[in-house]
């Protein structure tokens, strides 16, 4: 049940999933920091310290049993939360008290959990990514072949097919999943580097033996499953990282705002609706309408993500030297909630991908108020090689034109082009082909083949990378 009484953040309550809310959560971070000192005690216990077994096993024993009502009380008493921590870890594992943290920064484990929840998190966005994907690469096979309007500053333009038009979306998530996968092939721990990333409290701790130091890191990351750590920090890891992280968000928000504009103006003209449940109400005062809510949430959220890359960015050009804390505050709010918001819009865009409803009789009586202007060229070929004048044919059908659009504009009627062109005996010679030269097909050029070829050769290779998790399904909460 939910405190009414105080401010809930709606990126958990409304839009984002259980699994990225738990990514994010004081229990997973908190259990991180005990596996990470877990796995320095039983390392620096096998590179030969003064540790015992027993003392580890102790450790090992409450590694999920946090009791956050005592780590609280520390904190409100030594206003430091990773020290609250060690005290409220060490008052269950009382052995291991005296060792716990031993050489360690707060960076530790503050920094390294911080990364593997963002790893974490970039998995989770990866999934429903490709979720996405899958789901809009059946929408565009289904209607690759089906004629609609092209668009171009937003003024009809020549034909293209509804499952052409729907690999442009699909083709701006394919660079956003190769941005991510980038990133995630750059992935580094931040490792056991010490105050200011000397690593000299384990070099006193050894004795002055490197090798040892260095063999202390690898096992460490070893031990929670990992390779790779930045070969140099301060005192933690480079805050440019975050930043990245912030722009492949960005990037696959920006995919998801455009998608969640197209779909917006296509319902607009009846062509295409996101979908409407039996007891949604699309207004309050007008019960007749079909908001597209859905797409509008996409496009809100959208603009939150895309905002957020330049406060990292600001956070990561004024680090100070080694470090300086005024990124902490800043950076438990925007990590966390560039990735609840994306998974929200995430979740929405599967929901509606997978949902989508046509209109193919509104969207072939857009193409007929349109494809008389764009066939004049085709009708004024086939006269010409009947012998007509390309001049003069021409001239008549600049004619007709001007007359069809003041007949639209002016009065309101429908395009009369082609009744004008049939009445005209300058273009006899083709008054008994021009049904045939009207037929849309003959607009749209390789729009069906791109279509296939598009997906077969960018999409197909990354859904059969990630076989394993597809099969989501987008949930709307509210």
């Amino acid at each position: 049940m939910l405190d009414n009484s105080v401010y809930q953040n709606p990126l958990n309550t409304r839009y984002a999933s259980k699994a990225m809310c738990e990514n994010f959560s004081d229990k997973k971070r908190f259990a991180l920091w005990r596996k990470l000192w877990i796995a320095l005690a039983e390392a620096e216990m096998e590179l030969g310290l003064n540790i015992s077994k027993a003392q580890i096993d102790e450790m090992k024993k409450y590694a999920e049993d946090i009791n956050f009502e005592l780590a609280e009380k520390y904190e409100r008493e030594v206003r430091h939360d990773v020290m609250a921590h060690v005290h409220a870890f060490g008052d269950q594992a009382k052995s291991a008290m005296p060792i716990i943290h031993l050489g360690a920064t707060s960076c530790f484990v503050d920094c390294n959990s911080e990364l593997i929840i963002l790893n974490d998190a970039l998995e989770i966005v990866k999934g429903k990514l490709v979720n996405v994907m899958d789901k809009l690469r059946a929408f565009a096979l289904k209607y690759k072949a089906l004629p609609t309007l092209g668009f171009t500053h937003l003024q009809p333009a020549q034909l293209t097919t509804v499952g052409k038009r729907a690999t442009l979306w699909l083709q701006d998530l394919t660079m956003d999943y190769h941005n991510l996968v980038s990133l995630q092939k750059s992935f580094k721990l931040r490792g056991v580097k010490g105050t200011t990333g000397t690593q000299a409290s384990f070099m006193e701790l050894f004795g002055g033996d490197e090798v040892k130091v260095a063999e202390l890191e690898k096992r460490v990351i070893n031990k929670l499953g990992y390779d790779k750590v930045y070969g140099v920090t301060g005192q933690t890891y480079p805050r440019k990282f975050d930043y990245n992280v912030l722009c492949v968000l960005s990037q696959i928000a920006q995919s998801a705002y455009k998608f969640s504009n197209d779909i917006r103006i296509l319902q607009n003209m009846k062509e295409i609706e996101e979908p409407f449940e039996k007891s949604q109400i699309g207004s309050s005062a007008m019960a007749y309408k079909r908001n597209p809510m859905r797409s509008e949430r996409m496009g809100s959220l959208a603009r939150f993500v895309i905002s957020l890359p330049m406060n990292s960015a600001i956070t990561a050009g004024t680090q100070w030297f080694e470090r300086t804390l005024d990124d902490s505050a800043n950076r438990r709010i925007v990590n966390a909630q560039a990735f609840l918001a994306l998974d929200g819009i995430l979740n929405i865009y599967m929901n509606v991908s997978e949902n989508l409803v046509v209109y193919d009789k509104v969207i072939a009586k857009h193409i007929a108020a349109e494809l008389p202007f764009m066939a004049t060229e085709n009708i004024m070929m086939e006269c010409v090689k009947a012998g007509g004048n390309r001049q003069e044919l021409h001239e008549k059908i600049r004619v007709l034109s001007m007359q069809a659009g003041k007949n639209v504009k002016e009065f309101g009627k429908d395009n009369n082009l082609i009744e004008l062109i049939k009445e005209d005996k300058t273009f006899a010679p083709v008054h008994d082909k021009i049904d045939e030269i009207l037929d849309a097909h003959k607009f749209i050029g390789r729009a069906p083949s791109q279509t296939v070829e598009f997906i077969k050769n960018e999409v197909d290779p990354i859904l059969n990378e990630n076989t394993a998790v597809l099969g989501q399904k987008g949930d709307v909460k509210i």
